[in-house]
């Protein structure tokens, strides 16, 4: 009698940084079996996210996700972390999720399973031929995380394993409000010291507080600390680079924003409502706030003075932003600068249909979501972010290892070896 040789499921590694890749091989198949690779992930907001992709033994009976052609699913073609990038809610969940990790001291778990058949629903009822739990993790051991509540700012400091002293950022979130620290976390696992502060109704010199902590760290180079900022934290890191007489910056990392004066109401997260009202909606009833901003004024009054810029500065944008007129922002920046003699000091990243919740690798994309407005009425609506998931989720991998490498450039004079899981 032939035994049956069960099928093998292995991915490597099974723990991992989320910006890390990993292998997915599927062995012991019968040949040209037709199979689906599936990725589950239970958030904590309770909710369930999915990737699948349909493949085809080879003659070994064997599939390798990173070699292999997804023929359909959530991604499609030879895509070694589409089981990551691709997630969605599962089918019948809550409208206008966002998945993001709250507790950074915990990993998210990943469970990657494989399925007989190519099937498109129903995974929890049915039974793997395999599965494998994975860890993918924004904290690499040994990083410290420090809650922060000192000089009237409060918010967490992430400094990396090791003696030091190390380059300091500065990371600002944008208009929602609330502690994020899952980026701060990751930064710190690449070697920099990161504070991220707790960023309702908080004033430019509460930043400008925050900046001197990190400086002031004993395992911190003080003139080595540079800024990353999202949407609106852009508006704060582009004031605080061109107009602040008290900080430095050493140099300046700027997602998704713009250089606009008017909506720095929104960092206080109050918003007039009559702004609210030019916003306009597409054919879904999602807000699109990119026309608020729109056109770019003329009068300098109504923009930071970029011709006082005396740091480097990285712009990440991409062209299908729905949110924030980062393209027309980004041209109007270059030509102030070019203006000032300082242009050498400005580069940008445009990435094609690319929206404007640009995050670190193998996020998932989320063209829309639901959000609070930064107004009196706290109004709960789905806005449009724009994008389309694989170019998004592209440019999420190449701008990431751009900003790292830009990062390595000009906070640290020599290579280091960054932390690893």
């Amino acid at each position: 009698m032939s035994q049956t040789i069960p099928t093998s499921l292995s991915v490597v590694p099974t723990r991992a940084l989320v910006d890390e890749t990993f292998k997915v091989v599927v062995e012991n198949l019968p040949p040209a079996s037709p199979v689906t690779l599936h990725a589950l992930l239970y958030s904590e907001d309770k909710d369930y996210w999915e990737a699948y992709g349909h493949y085809v033994s080879d003659h070994r009976g064997t599939v390798s996700v990173a070699e292999d052609l997804s023929l359909g699913g959530t991604y499609t073609g030879k895509e070694a972390m589409g089981l990551l990038w691709s997630m969605r809610p599962e089918p019948g969940s809550r409208t206008g999720l966002r998945l993001r990790k709250r507790e950074v001291t915990s990993p998210m778990l990943v469970h990657i399973s494989v399925y007989s058949g190519h099937i498109t629903e129903g995974f929890r009822k049915q039974s793997p031929l395999a599965s494998v739990l994975t860890e993918r993790w924004y904290m690499a051991p040994g990083v410290q995380r420090i809650e922060i509540k000192e000089k009237g700012v409060q918010g967490t400091f992430f400094i990396p394993p090791g003696p030091g002293p190390f380059p300091g950022l500065l990371d600002i979130w944008g208009g929602g409000g609330g502690l994020l620290e899952y980026r701060s976390a990751l930064l710190a696992s690449h070697g920099y010291a990161s504070l991220v502060l707790q960023s309702a109704d908080l004033q430019t010199q509460d930043f400008e507080t925050g900046f001197n902590i990190i400086k002031d760290h004993p395992q911190v180079i003080p003139d080595k600390v540079g800024i990353l900022g999202l949407s609106l934290g852009v508006v704060l890191t582009l004031t605080l680079a061109a107009e602040s007489t008290n900080i430095k910056p050493h140099c300046c990392v700027c997602i998704s924003g713009h250089h606009l004066v008017a909506p720095r109401l929104m960092i206080q997260r109050s918003l007039p409502n009559n702004l609210t009202k030019r916003a306009q909606f597409d054919e879904n009833n999602y807000r699109i706030w990119r026309d608020v901003f729109l056109p770019i004024p003329s009068d300098p009054s109504q923009k930071i003075d970029m011709q006082k810029i005396k740091c480097p500065i990285l712009l990440v944008n991409g062209d299908d932003d729905q949110n924030s007129p980062t393209v027309e922002a980004a041209e109007d920046i270059a030509q102030m600068m070019r203006s000032g003699g300082n242009l050498h000091l400005l580069s940008t990243l445009t990435y094609p249909n690319t929206g404007h919740l640009i995050e670190p690798p193998y996020s998932p994309h989320f063209r829309a979501t639901k959000f609070i407005t930064p107004t009196a009425t706290k109004e709960k609506v789905i806005v449009l972010w724009g994008g389309q998931t694989k170019p998004h989720s592209d440019a999420q991998e190449d701008s990431w290892r751009k900003i790292l490498s830009f990062l390595q450039h000009h906070l640290y004079s020599s290579t280091i070896p960054e932390a690893r899981m």
